[in-house]
């Protein structure tokens, strides 16, 4: 069984009527503080790895940040908002667009000039959606909060 459709299915599961209390009673906004402590410990995973050459806990966070993604895709699936498939499709093609020199053959001399093709696709790509800028600012803000939370349940503080 293709292992991300059987951990989507676990997912559904966990939420489904006789499924777990907690995880059906998730939301996007209830799940902030998990997603924000699942990518730090994926730091944590790396920082493990560099210093000692041992993949298995990047393995493990890197599911955990995983699951919080799947998590979030059920949940918008559930709400009729877009699917698992939808962030994929909408990924890929992101970076297709953004790698005309990998999938489009086209040629740049130099690594700044590759450079500012990558930023002027992001900005077109931006374009119309200049308000949402500002949400940003405030999510970076959010998450510095939501990091002191995680530190607190963790015992780090």
């Amino acid at each position: 069984m293709d292992e991300m459709k059987r951990l989507k299915e676990v997912v559904e599961r966990l939420r489904a009527e006789d499924g777990c209390p907690w995880d059906r009673a998730q939301t996007h906004g209830t799940l902030k503080t998990t997603c924000i402590e699942e990518a730090a410990e994926v730091i944590c995973g790396i920082n493990i790895l560099e210093e000692t050459g041992d993949p298995g806990n990047l393995r493990e966070e890197l599911g955990d940040l995983l699951l919080q993604v799947v998590f979030h895709a059920v949940i918008a699936e559930e709400e009729g908002l877009f699917t698992l498939d939808d962030i994929a499709k909408t990924v890929s093609e992101k970076m297709i667009r953004r790698h005309p020199h990998v999938f489009s053959g086209a040629e740049y001399a130099t690594d700044e000039e590759r450079h500012v093709a990558w930023e002027e696709i992001k900005k077109a790509e931006k374009e119309g959606k200049e308000w949402q800028e500002p949400y940003l600012k405030a999510a970076m803000d959010e998450a510095g909060e939501l990091i002191g939370k995680a530190k607190r349940r963790k015992g780090f503080e």
